[in-house]
């Protein structure tokens, strides 16, 4: 798998980075006690949409080995010693070097998965857990753990397009989740292949609900109630 070097590499949500050193992240409020210097040498961070304020700064969440152990702060651009985007993971099939993972539905679905989406041309990608297990060797999963996908679509998706893909996943053998990432917010596949007139969509200055992700300037914008 091919890792890019951070300091060159454009950093996206969702991407997954290596640290090493407690002292490198930078939070009000203190760093929690199982992230530890050991930890973080093993485990990424994951990129998070937040508008960030300093240039210098990349706005991130440290996940631990147990589900409540989350915690988000930021990290120096320049303490980044490795980086792995969700893309690399699917196009090195990166479930194959894991023989231990391979009997759990979420990663034996991306069997199923993969060559379907590859057959459609769609650039996609692994994250959540899975991502996090296979970019890390670490496993937190289990035999009911979700298979959390994105998918690059910088262009219009259109609602017919989104409900074939969401037949192939849903087709998978387990429950997976497919987030749409148009370059600047995400939203969930799953709304967009509805029938809702609107979707919620995550942006670096929090939810909002859009007729239409694309649109640089939506008129039907408006913050969730």
């Amino acid at each position: 798998m091919r890792t890019a070097r951070a300091t060159d590499a454009t950093l996206r949500p969702h991407d997954l980075l290596w640290i090493g050193d407690p002292h490198d992240v930078r939070s009000t409020s203190p760093v929690p006690a199982w992230a530890t210097r050991k930890w973080l040498t093993l485990a990424p961070v994951v990129v998070r949409r937040e508008t960030v304020i300093d240039d210098g700064l990349v706005p991130v969440g440290l996940r631990g080995h147990e589900r409540s152990q989350r915690f988000a702060a930021c990290v120096p651009r320049a303490r980044i010693r490795r980086h792995v985007t969700p893309e690399s993971l699917a196009q090195a099939r990166a479930w194959r070097r894991h023989a231990g993972f391979a009997k759990l539905p979420c990663v034996s679905a991306l069997n199923h998965v993969a060559p379907e989406l590859d057959r459609l041309q769609l650039t996609w990608g692994i994250t959540g857990s899975v991502g996090f297990a296979l970019a890390s060797g670490i496993s937190t999963l289990r035999p009911d753990s979700d298979l959390d996908l994105l998918l690059r679509a910088a262009k219009p998706l259109s609602r017919d397009d989104a409900r074939s893909i969401l037949s192939v996943l849903q087709a998978a053998g387990a429950r997976v989740d497919m987030q749409v990432d148009t370059g600047d917010a995400g939203f969930a596949l799953a709304e967009w292949a509805g029938l809702t007139d609107r979707v919620l969509l995550k942006t670096g200055q929090g939810p909002m609900l859009v007729a239409n992700p694309w649109a640089a300037h939506a008129p039907s914008l408006s913050q969730p109630s």
